[in-house]
């Protein structure tokens, strides 16, 4: 029998039981908050540019070809693209819900580089981007100048150059979408000149992209030359152009007559945004927003503190009048939640405990059930971070359920210890041997059976499945360690603490109430002894009553409205 050894051994079943709760507590501070369980289906996103393409030709050209080649990826449940007027392609391929991410990532990557080559040429130099999509988004936020000191572009290059990559670094952060325009070199094309001097849109954009670009220059005075010259220089060719009138001097087409046509001859040129399809205000001033996504699993609470704390560093470097503001962020409602169910789950644990020393009488009795319970729900933790579980509303809710559970195990070996000790005068150790040999087995019994409820709901298909899967395994798995604890941590404090209660007329005080109580309640037990033997005498009209209310049940439920 598991409980003679820490009956004769009760600092072991201490000592195990303190290790399940210094455990369990080093790996809560580590566990991930979230408000609900990570149920969404995982998707993957590929994106790409077509720059200065329509809606319909970035379709045809980019998203069609991609998609053809995405469809029919294992585990795909269906895709989504959106092809804009600014040239931009997004495509969304959804999974079955437990898929793989990583693999399926890798399978549409694959995917991806073999619809590459029938992509046009502009979008294949910009490339192809294929990543896994995170839509749990933590906290919008935006930088914006309070007197208008700054415009749009300003501010969107110091997010993109000084913002962007600095929350990146952040734990927790998954990806930083920042929407304002990185700084472009605008070309607007003349029709009607390019019409005069002969010149089609793909000749000015071949003479760009020859003339902006940086070529290896080679070396001088490298082998295999011969000469006495001592050192080897490397060539370095500085083709990029970073200035308006650079691009200006671009060189589109020359004559025989040694003439040339320059790019402001027939465009003008300015140094503005990549695209104008976005703009945002704060306050009606101009700013530059971003949309931050937590990492898959990571702690929201803790991401949202550093993302904070290192705005605030960010903001004693920010120019004169910029500032940023959070517009949106869910970590309020996951701090509230988690506080609330928090405050529910100490108020059970108070009432629990009322209610056990209400019925145990000795604050002896009371102290080994209620020291079950912390070990219990905090000894669960531990098998959290295998399971992939966070702290949650749903396993928090699950914990409140669990402690009117988890205390019932140890409130038996207690009440049977308890009644051996004062119907047979037994001492502690030798009424709680006695005890165990009679309850061992319906205690280990219940605990299956409890635990043989809630775990199929963790089964069940889809995201239904998904959302109550972390709620009922952290109630079968606290069920199944309070069995445990009442086989070797309540026995062992049974040994050691209980005393034999003797409660008679004469008693005074609180003990004077508890003789009248049990008084009472010994009447109300022998009446319901009585109904218990009618019953059983009565046992075919019993079943047919039973077997009516059945009916009208299954009945009524078959009416309700789904």
């Amino acid at each position: 029998m598991i409980s003679e050894v820490f009956i004769k051994r009760p600092i072991t079943a201490i000592v195990i039981s303190l290790l399940l709760v210094l455990i369990g507590t080093i790996v809560l501070t580590t566990l991930p908050i979230s408000q609900y369980p990570n149920i969404a289906p995982p998707t993957v996103t590929v994106s790409g540019t077509y720059t200065g393409a329509d809606a319909e030709t970035v379709e045809q050209t980019v998203t069609t070809p991609i998609e053809s080649q995405i469809n029919g990826t294992p585990g795909m449940k269906y895709l989504s693209s959106n092809s804009t007027s600014d040239g931009r392609s997004a495509i969304t391929v959804t999974f079955d819900v437990g898929t793989n991410i990583d693999v399926a990532a890798l399978d549409v990557q694959n995917r991806v580089g073999i619809a590459e080559p029938a992509l046009p040429e502009a979008v294949r130099r910009l490339g192809v981007t294929t990543k896994k999509a995170n839509n749990d988004i933590l906290m919008v936020l935006g930088l914006y100048s309070p007197n208008g000191t700054y415009d749009q572009k300003f501010i969107s290059n110091y997010v993109n150059l000084y913002v962007k990559d600095a929350l990146l670094r952040i734990p927790g952060v998954g990806d930083v979408q920042a929407f304002g325009q990185p700084f472009s070199m605008r070309v607007w094309l003349d029709a009607n000149k390019l019409a005069r001097l002969n010149i089609t849109p793909a000749e000015v954009s071949t003479a760009i992209a020859e003339q902006n670009s940086r070529v290896p220059g080679g070396t001088v005075g490298g082998p295999p030359q011969n000469s006495n010259q001592t050192f080897e220089f490397s060539v370095i060719l500085d083709g990029d152009l970073n200035t308006k009138e650079q691009f200006e001097n671009i060189v589109v087409k020359s004559g025989e007559d040694g003439s040339a046509v320059y790019l402001k001859d027939i465009a003008r040129v300015e140094l503005g945004e990549f695209s104008y399809s976005t703009r945002s205000r704060v306050n009606g001033k101009v700013s530059s927003m971003m949309a931050i996504n937590q990492t898959p699993g990571g702690n929201a609470v803790a991401t949202a503190d550093g993302i904070e704390k290192e705005l605030e560093e960010l903001k004693k470097s920010f120019p004169k009048d910029l500032d940023y503001v959070i517009g949106y962020e869910t970590v309020s409602i996951v701090k509230v939640s988690i506080n609330e169910v928090v405050h529910t789950l100490i108020e059970a644990l108070i009432l629990v405990t009322l209610v056990v020393f209400f019925f145990l009488q000795s604050w002896r009795a009371t102290l080994i059930p209620v020291l079950a319970i912390p070990v219990s729900i905090i000894g669960t933790f531990i098998l959290f971070t295998l399971l992939g579980f966070s702290i949650n509303v749903l396993t928090m809710f699950g914990f409140v359920l669990a402690i009117g559970i988890v205390v019932d195990d140890a409130i038996v070996v207690v009440e049977a210890v308890q009644h051996y000790m004062d119907h047979e005068g037994l001492s502690a150790p030798d009424a709680t041997r006695k005890a165990m040999k009679d309850i061992t087995a319906p205690v280990i019994a219940i605990a299956l059976i409890l635990a043989a409820v809630f775990i199929p709901v963790g089964f069940i298909p889809g995201m239904v499945g998904q959302l109550y899967q972390q709620f009922a395994i952290t109630i079968a798995v606290s069920v199944l360690l309070s069995a445990f604890i009442a086989l070797s941590l309540t026995p062992a404090l049974c040994s050691l603490l209980l005393k034999p209660m003797n409660l008679n007329k004469e008693s005074r005080g609180l003990n004077k109430f508890f003789y009248k109580f049990n008084t009472w309640f010994g009447k109300v037990t022998n009446k319901y002894s009585n109904g218990v033997k009618w019953a059983l005498k009565k046992a075919p009209l019993v079943i047919i009553i039973l077997v009516c209310l059945y009916i009208g049940t299954v009945g009524l439920f078959v009416k309700k409205p789904g």
